[in-house]
């Protein structure tokens, strides 16, 4: 009984956010929600819906939103940081004096800070020192999760207590919370898979069809892998919800934020307009930037990152992206059942060629 009493906080008033509170509501938790917005909040507390992210989701009216930091994280033993990327390092800094070291502090934010190529995991550290920190991520379209579709996701902590009080939290008959150590490869698949989001929805724009899409996923994920591999990550965690699970629901559904932005560019639309027609965040675009400066540092061989960047940011037509995606690499199908020196002869190959 003690563990359904759980005391929750969320930290954010987006749609994510909103569907895990309901969530651990429905669990039992006793659950209060933070938002800036003293409309929404009201919303919240008397028509229990959110009007502006999830307008036809029933909020569990058990939670409580509030746009005072210290009442909403009064006694709360886990926290849930739901906050943009952008916003989110400042945000903590309004949360840090009512947290406490026995907290276990979890990122639901699929996004990098640009300042340092830091994941929310790491800012959350850095802003606290605790060591209860942990992140969600999967493929985890919140519109679904508020229908209450069948719906997995991964929480990724090297501390064990982090991990089970996620699952006590948040399990339920329809949505399933499956345990990961490493937090860096979980949570740079959740960050990583919101640039080929983007292209797929492009893709889809040009008329480009399911062989296209086939490929495109397929490559990205060998992307995703070879970057993750080289910032230090475990290859195998792409295999899972958070790699190729969370890549294929934002490369296959229109629901996604990313995948409607790309569409927009395929259709013509500029960067600006795809955005402003979106009405939200899509983390994939600031994303876009940071991967494909961070891989060129690095020597990270990334044609889809670059040629994304080339059109979001370089004014190259969607199409002659395309077109000079085609003509790059044509080395190893999965590159880590080869040796690293067979997998950089085949890349020093494919660059002599185009050459």
């Amino acid at each position: 009984m003690a563990e359904q009493r759980m005391r929750v906080a969320v930290l954010g008033g987006g749609s994510f956010g909103t569907a895990l509170a309901s969530i651990a509501a429905d669990n039992g938790a006793r659950v209060r929600q933070w938002l800036r917005d003293p409309a929404l909040v009201a919303q919240i507390n008397t028509q229990h819906c959110n009007g502006r992210y999830l307008p036809d989701y029933a909020i569990n009216p058990a939670v409580v939103a509030s746009s005072d930091m210290d009442e909403v994280l009064a006694g709360a033993e886990l926290v849930l940081v739901a906050i943009p990327s952008k916003a989110f390092r400042e945000v903590v800094r309004m949360a840090r004096p009512y947290l406490n070291e026995h907290q276990i502090l979890v990122s639901t934010t699929k996004g990098i800070q640009q300042d340092g190529f830091k994941l929310m995991s790491q800012i959350l550290e850095e802003e606290t020192g605790f060591t209860h920190i942990g992140v969600i991520s999967g493929p985890n379209l919140a519109t679904e999760i508020a229908q209450k579709q069948l719906t997995a996701t991964v929480v990724a902590s090297d501390d064990a207590e982090t991990r089970t009080r996620v699952q006590t939290a948040l399990g339920c008959d329809y949505f399933r919370v499956y345990a990961s150590n490493d937090r860096y490869g979980v949570e740079l698949g959740g960050a990583l898979k919101n640039i080929y989001a983007i292209a797929a929805g492009m893709a889809a724009a040009l008329g480009m069809g399911e062989n296209t899409r086939s490929m495109l996923m397929t490559r990205a994920l060998a992307e995703m892998s070879r970057f993750a591999v080289d910032q230090g990550a475990n290859p195998m965690t792409f295999l899972g919800l958070s790699g190729v699970g969370d890549l294929i629901v934002t490369c296959s559904s229109d629901l996604s934020r990313n995948y409607r932005v790309g569409f927009a560019l395929g259709q013509g639309k500029s960067l600006d307009e795809a955005v402003e027609a979106l009405g939200q965040v899509a983390e994939g675009v600031n994303t876009v930037r940071l991967v494909r400066d961070k891989a060129r540092e690095d020597g990270v061989y990334m044609p889809l990152a670059e040629g994304l960047y080339q059109v979001l940011f370089e004014g190259v037509p969607a199409r002659e992206m395309a077109r000079m995606l085609m003509l790059g690499e044509q080395s190893s199908d999965v590159e880590f059942i080869l040796s690293r020196a067979d997998v950089q002869q085949a890349h020093r190959e494919s660059e002599g060629h185009d050459d």
